[in-house]
């Protein structure tokens, strides 16, 4: 059965989380399989993947990674997507590879 799977791109610039962008699939196969898959696309799909913005404070000021590291240690990241999930039309829980871009270089296997 075909599912919308992601790859989201968390952009850090000088320690701070800039920007979202993120790009969809509908695949099938294992989860294993869509894994390696998002994966093994990562790089080449930055360049088309879709701009979100990235959450701000009050003051408008951009959440430091340190902060997005503390809410991914407490598996609260996935709030901060709600706008690529409905973007992308994406049931609860998809399964998402998430890429982070720190300074322009993208950290990927």
């Amino acid at each position: 059965m075909k599912e919308t799977i992601l790859n989201i791109y968390l952009v850090i610039n000088s320690g701070i989380v800039k920007e979202f962008r993120a790009i969809a699939y509908d695949e099938k196969g294992s989860d294993e399989e869509k894994i390696a898959f998002l994966k093994s696309r990562a790089k080449q799909d930055y360049e088309h993947s879709v701009h979100f913005d990235a959450p701000t404070d009050k003051n408008g000021n951009f959440m430091s990674y340190n902060k997005f590291y503390k809410l991914e240690k407490r598996g609260l990241q996935f709030q901060l997507f709600e706008e690529i999930f409905e973007t992308f039309k994406v049931p609860d829980k998809p399964l998402v590879c998430v890429t982070p871009v720190v300074d322009g270089e993208i950290y990927s296997q």
